[in-house]
């Protein structure tokens, strides 16, 4: 079967804003037809606190610890929980809702989409699967989640490893067209991330930090050598071009669409009215 062509961008680290930014315009793009199917790498300057579409800021955000770690803070276009961008790599997959391969259901699309993530772990040699409920009450864990903190539990198909999730993704569909981009983890410091969320009480927030341990893992914990974010963009852009069976065609973005993601980047997430909406 011949392999479809699809667009590679890494755009090394950007801002918060520019790098929701990107992502929607390259959506947009998608849906116009004017480019094929997109996977992209990217990272974060200043490490930031990205947080879902849903989410409530100040319930939920202790904005404050936030500022004094001097992260960057955005709301992303997706659903999800809150993600500490820091040690990682970050991607993004843009591909019609209409694509053969994509199945109609957000559950089994992710699946698909997500087959690039678990064999880039492999290229790690990390022995990576999918998280499928077992019993009614995991399943009923997974679709009402009490914790504002990402990777406290894995979602339907998302990557484990040695029982623990390793990598935390989020989808929306907008104008025909999937929008997935998740975080491939490095190393996670825990009481940065945890400090950043707020609690009934300082005994939940221990006991939840405690289960978190037990639930969640980085690449460097489960490698006696630590590996670096040039070796994992590599297994993963592998990992990815088998997952998805297609070829590369790396791109980078014209002058003019530079100025379209700016402009959105300012327009809209960079501004409280986006980010503080909730």
């Amino acid at each position: 079967m011949d392999k479809e062509t699809w667009y590679f961008i890494d755009s090394g680290n950007c801002s918060p804003a520019y790098n929701m930014a990107m992502d929607e315009m390259l959506l947009h793009w998608h849906s116009k037809g004017a480019v094929p199917p997109i996977v992209r790498f990217y990272g974060w300057n200043p490490a930031t606190l990205s947080i879902g579409y849903f989410q409530k800021v100040h319930k939920e955000i202790d904005l404050e610890a936030v500022n004094k770690y001097g992260l960057g803070f955005v709301r992303r276009p997706t659903g999800g929980r809150g993600v500490l961008h820091d040690q990682e790599l970050t991607y993004s997959v843009i591909v019609s809702e209409e694509h053969p391969q994509m199945p109609a259901t957000v559950t089994e699309a992710y699946r698909v989409i997500s087959e690039g993530i678990l064999q880039g772990f492999r290229y790690l040699g990390l022995d990576a699967y999918f998280a499928v409920p077992r019993t009614k009450e995991e399943e009923n864990q997974l679709k009402n989640p009490r914790s504002a903190v990402c990777f406290d539990a894995p979602s339907w198909y998302e990557l484990v490893v040695e029982g623990r999730k390793i990598a935390g993704s989020a989808q929306t569909r907008q104008k025909g067209v999937i929008l997935q981009h998740g975080s491939i983890i490095l190393d996670i410091d825990e009481d940065k991330l945890f400090d950043l969320f707020k609690y009934p009480s300082d005994r939940v927030r221990e006991r939840m930090q405690k289960a978190f341990k037990n639930k969640a893992v980085a690449i460097n914990e489960l490698k006696s050598s630590p590996v670096e974010l040039k070796d994992v963009s590599k297994a993963f852009h592998k990992g990815f071009a088998d997952g998805l069976n297609v070829d590369w065609e790396p791109y980078q973005l014209n002058d003019k669409e530079e100025n379209e993601v700016w402009e959105l980047a300012k327009s809209k997430y960079e501004l409280e009215e986006w980010n503080f909406r909730r």
